[in-house]
């Protein structure tokens, strides 16, 4: 079983075989899907999974705080299971992968009183860009 399956039946969330597809496609490490991506994945394992139920269930995950909508460019919102294990996000400029990160410090402890400008911070996010090895291949 999945940890994100895992987190959702502690949560008392009714498991029906849609939600299930959905949070069996999501499982993993460094998963940035889009919703489509999503639909086509859950497609395969239970072909007659609408888009609208796929929309609707990461809406709901989202709602619950174990799944985190990443909009890291123009491009279409992906989804992104690793909701409880603070990281920052790793972003190709050429293709749009991402990878999660976890760099050293704390970025909210790190912003100096000075440029907090009487703030008080609950969040932070942090976007690296680059060139990923196989686009910087071609």
């Amino acid at each position: 079983m999945s940890d994100l399956l895992e987190r959702l039946r502690d949560r008392g969330w009714r498991m029906t075989a849609q939600r299930r597809v959905v949070a069996e496609v999501l499982d993993g490490d460094h998963v940035h899907l889009t919703a489509d991506e999503v639909h086509a994945r859950a497609v395969s394992r239970l072909p007659e999974i609408s888009r609208a139920t796929v929309y609707n269930t990461l809406g709901e995950m989202v709602v619950l705080g174990e799944v985190i909508e990443v909009s890291t460019d123009r491009r279409a919102k992906r989804y992104d299971p690793n909701a409880h294990r603070p990281h920052q996000h790793l972003v190709c400029a050429q293709c749009g992968s991402i990878r999660d990160v976890h760099p050293a410090g704390n970025p909210l402890r790190d912003l100096p009183d000075t440029e907090r400008f009487g703030f008080t911070i609950s969040n932070v996010e942090v976007t690296y860009r680059g060139i990923c090895p196989a686009c910087a291949s071609a």
